[in-house]
């Protein structure tokens, strides 16, 4: 990698970085700190990767780990608005219904959050989370599912009909 690695990373994937870091913490600026936490520890411990998905992952990886740290991290307080103000910058990029449901899945265990969030808003496959979070195929197959249940259930409590 050379010193432009960190800021092409940054320019292809800043974006996806930041939105699975909204989608766990639900702090626009945390996450933001968080995504710069991720690219200046690329930028300044280079990494060799294999490809392009191997990068991302690593990033992605990073992330969820930052996020895990923070969630444990007694720096969390409750929203202002201010924070709310903040956040819609980046809820503007989901559609009205994305939001809403974006909502529901944060406040998922976060095993089940993160999942969703990878496979429904990210697109990756089961294999390809699987090798991002470090868990068995079988396991994160379980995870979605469990996860659907509990979204399903929760978009139903408030009138959403939920079509498989």
């Amino acid at each position: 990698m050379n010193d432009n690695s960190a800021l092409y990373a940054f320019n292809k994937y800043g974006d996806t970085v930041l939105r699975m870091a909204f989608a766990i913490i639900g702090s626009y600026h945390e996450a933001e700190d968080i995504t710069q936490e991720v690219f200046l520890t690329l930028h300044a411990k280079p990494q060799d990767f294999e490809n392009e998905e191997h990068m991302k992952a690593w990033l992605l990886r990073s992330a969820i780990n930052r996020c895990k740290n923070y969630k444990k991290s007694s720096r969390i307080t409750k929203n202002s608005p201010l924070d709310e103000t903040l956040e819609n910058t980046l809820s503007c990029e989901f559609t009205a219904r994305d939001n809403e449901i974006r909502e529901k899945i944060e406040k998922l265990p976060e095993k089940y959050a993160t999942v969703i969030f990878l496979y429904y808003f990210e697109e990756f496959n089961v294999r390809e989370i699987a090798n991002i979070l470090g868990k068995n195929e079988n396991t994160v197959s379980s995870l979605l599912q469990r996860g659907r249940k509990k979204l399903k259930t929760e978009l139903e409590k408030e009138g959403y009909i939920y079509e498989t």
